[in-house]
C-alpha cells in the first residue's frame, strides 16, 4: 500500500513536469543566492583567520610603550644584555595605488622559527632576505600587485596571507623612515634567572598580555551581517516560488489524497509520503543550489575582495576554496526552506476531514483561516517592530526590525490588494467588468505568494537604492569639503621631507603636513592625527556638532576633534572628554563626518601631536596650489627630487579613487537586488503558467457566452500589469521605511555615522517600469497559451463533473 501510495504521488510530477522544474529552479535559486552570499564570507573569514596575528606560531606577550608609538632600538639591546628573551617586531603600511600594503619587519634570529607562516623560515633565514637590498616575502596575488613598484624583489609563497608582506627588521626600518626604531618587542619565553625587572631595564614600556582577536574580524562584522541580510532577503524570495508550487501541486492532488485516504491509507503515512518526497526534492535542488551558489560567489567575489580592501584595509583572496561550512549550511537551508514552505499545506492536509480534500469549498474556507492567521502575524510583527524602533538593540535588533516590517508588509499585502480591488469594483459598468474584477479576487490567492515576492524585491531595490543614492549625494558633497588642497604628496625619507619643504615653499599658499599614528582608542583601534592651524580646516573641514571658538582651541591644545564613529560609540560630543595617550584627558570640541572610515579617529593640534608623538615621521604633506599649476609642479617634483608618480595624487584623481571605491562597495548589493527582481519576476511566470490549467472552468463559461480567446487573453495580460502596478504602490511606502532604517539605524550601528536621507522620485519611475515589464514578460506565455488553446478543450470543460 505505501509503495502504490508513493508511486500515485509522484505520478503528479510525472504529467506535470513543468511545475516539477519550477519547484527545483525556485529552490535550487534560492539556495544559489544564499549560498553564494555564504561562500563568500567563510572565504573572507578565512583570510582574517590567516592575518588575524602577524606571527604564526602561539599568541605571545609584547611589549609596548606607554606613551607614543615605538620604541628605541637601545632599549631592545638593553633587554637581551640583561636576559630578556624579546624579540624585535615593526609594522607599518606602505601606500601603494592598489591599496595599502602591510609590512612586518622581523628579526629571523631572535624569532622563533614556527612564529614565521609555514614554509617561510628557510627563506627568511636566506642571505637574501637579510642582506642589504633586502626581500619582500608575500602571498603570489600580493606579488603580482607590487610588480613595478619602487620596493625590494618579491618571493611569493602560498602560506603568507594576502596584503601582507614579511622583511627583515633592517629593510622595513628604511622603507617606513623608522630608522633607530621598533614598533614592539615579542616576550619569546620566560625572563632568564636573575634578569632585572622591566620597569629596572625600561620603565617606559608595558607588557601586555596576547591578543585573543582579530581587529580587522571585528571591523567588518557590520560588512558581513549586510551580506547575510540580502541572502536571507534573496533566500525568502525564491521560497515564495517553492511556497507556490507547493501549494498548488497540494490544491491539485487533493483527488488523490481523497482516493489514498478512502483505500484505507492512514493520515499519518500520507504525511510521512509527502515529507519524504519533498526531502528527496530538496536534497536534490539544494546541491544543484550550491553549485550555482559557487558560480555567483566566483563573480563577486572580486568585488568583495575590492571592497574590503578599499573600505577596511583588508586582504581577501580573490579565488574560492571549497569549504564543508558553507555548503552543508546550504543544503541544510534547502531542506529546511522547503519544509517551511510546505507546512501550511501538510497542516491542512493534516486537519482537513476525510473527504473534505475533495472539496474546493473546503480548501477555501481553509484559505480563509489561513488569512486570518496572516493578518494577525502581521499586526504581532508590526508590534515588534515598533518596540524595537522605540528601544536601543544594536546591530542585530535593527536587522530584526527591517525583517518585522518587511514580512509583516508582505503578509499584508493580500487583504490590501482585495481592499483595493472591491473599491475599485465599484465603478465598474456592465457585467464584463464586474466579472473582470471578480474574476481578480478569485485570482488573488494564487498569485498572493508570487505578489509577496514582488513587492519584498521592489520595497529592497527602493529601499537599499534610496540608501546608496542618498549616501553618494553625501559623500560627494563631503569629498569635496575633505580634499581642499589641490596636491598630496608624499616624500620617501625625512631629509627628503626636508628639502622639499624648502623647494615648495615659495611655489604654494599653504603646505598641510599630514601626520598620524595607529593607536588604541578605548578598546578599539583608532588614528590620531595632527593638523595644521590653517584656513584650510576652518573653511571646509565637515563638522556636525561644535562648541564654540572650535578651532582656536585645538590650534591651542586646549581641546580636539572627534569622528562620528567615536562619538556615537562613546558618547563623545562637545563637551565631552576622551583620554589620549600621555594621560591626555582632552576636550572635545567638536565632532566631524568621517565617511568611509571604519574606525575612530581623533584630531589635535599639530603642536600636541608632536608632543605626543616626537618620533612621527612627517612624510606626508597636502598643498595649496593656484589654479592651473598642479600639471607643472607635479613635473618639477619629478625633475628635481625623483619622486615616483604614486607619491604625488591630485584633488581630482583622489576624488575619483574615493569615488571608485564608494561604486565598487555597493556592487555585490546591486547584483543582489537584481538577482532578487529576476527572481520575484519568475515567480510570477510560474505561478501563471501554473494557474493557467486549473482557470479553465471559470474562463470556459466566459468564452461559451461569446468573449473571444484573444479578448481573455488580453484580459490576462491586463490583470498581471493591474496587480503589478498595485504591488508597486504599496512597495513605495515599505521601501521609504526600509531606506529610513537603513540610514537611521543599521547605517549609524554598522558604521557609526548617518545619513541624511533624499528622495529620487525618477528612481521610482524607472524601477516602476521595470517591473511593470517583468510583469508583462512573465504574463505573456500563459496569455499566448490561452490565445492559442483549441475549442475543444475549453468545451471539455462541460463535460467534466466540476
Amino acid at each position: 500500500m505505501i509503495g502504490a501510495g508513493l508511486q500515485a504521488l509522484l505520478s503528479h510530477w510525472m504529467r506535470r513536469p513543468f511545475q516539477l522544474l519550477t519547484l527545483m529552479l525556485g529552490l535550487a535559486t534560492a539556495t544559489a543566492l544564499w549560498s553564494g552570499v555564504q561562500a563568500i564570507n567563510a572565504e573572507a573569514r578565512a583570510s582574517y583567520d590567516r592575518a588575524a596575528g602577524v606571527l604564526a606560531g602561539p599568541p605571545r606577550a609584547t611589549l609596548l610603550p606607554r606613551d607614543g608609538d615605538t620604541i628605541a632600538q637601545d632599549t631592545y639591546l638593553a633587554l637581551r644584555r640583561a636576559g630578556w628573551p624579546v624579540s624585535p617586531l615593526i609594522e607599518g603600511r606602505l601606500p601603494l595605488p592598489g591599496g595599502a600594503l602591510r609590512l612586518v619587519g622581523v628579526d629571523p634570529f631572535t624569532l622563533p622559527r614556527d612564529d614565521l607562516p609555514q614554509g617561510t623560515g628557510d627563506a627568511a633565514t636566506g642571505q637574501d632576505f637579510i642582506g642589504s637590498e633586502g626581500r619582500l616575502l608575500v602571498a603570489p596575488e600580493t606579488a603580482e600587485r607590487l610588480d613595478g613598484a619602487d620596493l625590494p624583489p618579491a618571493i611569493p609563497l602560498e602560506s603568507v596571507a594576502p596584503g601582507i608582506a614579511y622583511a627583515d627588521i633592517g629593510v622595513a626600518q628604511r622603507l617606513l623612515g623608522l630608522d633607530g626604531r621598533i614598533s614592539r618587542l615579542v616576550l619569546t619565553g620566560k625572563p632568564a634567572l636573575g634578569a632585572p625587572p622591566l620597569d629596572r631595564i625600561a620603565p617606559e614600556l608595558e607588557r601586555r598580555a596576547p591578543e585573543s582577536g582579530a581587529d580587522i574580524a571585528a571591523l567588518t562584522d557590520s560588512f558581513h551581517l549586510n551580506l547575510t541580510a540580502f541572502g536571507l532577503l534573496s533566500f525568502a524570495v525564491g521560497l515564495f516560488i517553492v511556497r507556490g508550487a507547493v501549494g498548488l501541486a497540494f490544491e491539485q492532488r487533493r483527488p488523490v489524497f481523497r482516493t489514498l485516504r478512502a483505500l484505507g491509507l492512514t493520515r499519518g503515512i500520507l504525511l510521512a509520503l509527502l515529507m519524504a518526497e519533498l526531502t528527496v526534492l530538496a536534497l536534490i535542488a539544494g546541491a544543484i543550489g550550491v553549485a550555482l551558489g559557487w558560480l555567483v560567489a566566483t563573480m563577486l567575489l572580486p568585488d568583495v575582495a575590492a571592497t574590503l580592501r578599499g573600505l577596511y584595509g583588508a586582504e581577501v583572496q580573490g579565488t574560492l576554496t571549497l569549504r564543508p561550512s558553507w555548503w552543508a549550511t546550504g543544503i541544510g537551508i534547502a531542506v529546511a526552506g522547503t519544509a517551511l514552505s510546505a507546512a501550511g499545506s501538510l497542516w491542512q492536509v493534516a486537519r482537513l476531514p476525510l473527504l473534505a480534500p475533495a472539496q474546493p469549498r473546503a480548501w477555501a474556507r481553509a484559505s480563509v483561516a489561513a488569512l486570518r492567521w496572516q493578518v494577525a502575524a502581521a499586526m504581532a510583527l508590526v508590534a515588534v517592530a515598533i518596540a524595537l524602533a522605540l528601544t536601543p538593540s544594536g546591530l542585530v535588533g535593527g536587522f530584526v526590525l527591517l525583517g518585522a516590517l518587511l514580512v509583516a508588509a508582505a503578509l499584508l499585502l493580500p487583504p490590501l490588494l482585495h481592499a483595493a480591488l472591491a473599491g475599485l469594483a465599484r465603478f465598474s459598468r456592465g457585467p464584463m467588468g464586474e466579472w473582470f474584477w471578480a474574476d481578480t479576487r478569485q485570482q488573488l490567492p494564487g498569485l498572493s505568494l508570487a505578489l509577496m515576492a514582488l513587492l519584498l524585491a521592489l520595497a529592497a531595490n527602493i529601499g537599499v537604492g534610496t540608501m546608496v543614492s542618498s549616501f553618494r549625494l553625501t559623500f560627494t558633497g563631503w569629498l569635496d569639503q575633505r580634499l581642499a588642497s589641490e596636491l598630496y604628496v608624499t616624500a620617501k625619507t625625512e631629509a627628503q621631507a626636508a628639502d622639499l619643504l624648502a623647494f615648495l615653499a615659495p611655489r604654494t599658499t599653504a603646505i598641510l603636513p599630514i601626520k598620524s599614528v595607529d593607536i588604541r582608542i578605548g578598546d578599539a583601534p583608532g588614528e590620531i592625527y595632527g593638523v595644521a592651524d590653517d584656513p584650510t580646516y576652518r573653511d571646509n573641514w565637515p563638522l556636525i556638532a561644535a562648541g564654540p571658538d572650535v578651532w582656536d582651541r585645538v590650534a591651542a591644545g586646549q581641546a580636539v576633534l572627534v569622528n562620528e564613529q567615536l562619538a556615537r560609540r562613546d558618547g563623545l560630543w562637545p563637551g565631552s572628554r576622551v583620554t589620549l595617550p600621555g594621560d591626555w584627558d582632552a576636550p572635545v570640541a567638536g565632532v566631524y563626518s568621517d565617511y568611509g572610515n571604519p574606525l575612530a579617529q581623533v584630531l589635535v593640534g599639530l603642536a600636541s601631536f608632536d608632543r605626543m608623538f616626537p618620533q612621527a615621521p612627517e612624510l606626508r604633506f597636502g598643498l595649496r596650489v593656484p589654479e592651473g599649476a598642479v600639471a607643472g609642479l607635479r613635473q618639477a617634483l619629478i625633475d628635481e627630487f625623483g619622486l615616483p608618480p604614486d607619491n604625488m595624487v591630485d584633488q581630482a584623481s583622489l576624488k575619483q579613487f574615493s569615488l571608485d571605491v564608494f561604486e565598487r562597495t555597493f556592487t555585490v548589493t546591486a547584483a543582489l537586488n537584481v538577482l532578487t527582481l529576476s527572481v520575484a519576476g519568475l515567480a510570477i511566470l510560474t505561478s501563471l503558467l501554473t494557474l493557467a490549467t486549473m482557470r479553465l472552468p471559470q474562463l470556459a463559461p466566459v468564452w461559451a457566452l461569446g468573449l473571444t480567446r484573444r479578448r481573455l487573453a488580453l484580459l490576462e495580460l491586463l490583470r498581471a500589469l493591474l496587480l503589478a502596478f498595485l504591488t508597486l504602490i504599496v512597495a513605495l511606502p515599505v521601501g521609504l521605511l526600509l531606506a529610513f532604517v537603513l540610514l537611521a539605524v543599521i547605517n549609524v550601528q554598522a558604521f557609526g555615522w548617518r545619513l541624511p536621507m533624499h528622495v529620487f522620485p525618477s528612481d521610482w519611475i524607472w524601477l516602476g517600469g521595470l517591473s511593470l515589464l517583468a510583469a508583462a514578460l512573465a504574463s505573456l506565455p500563459p496569455a499566448l497559451q490561452l490565445s492559442r488553446i483549441p475549442p475543444s478543450r475549453l468545451l471539455g470543460v462541460f463535460a467534466n463533473e466540476r
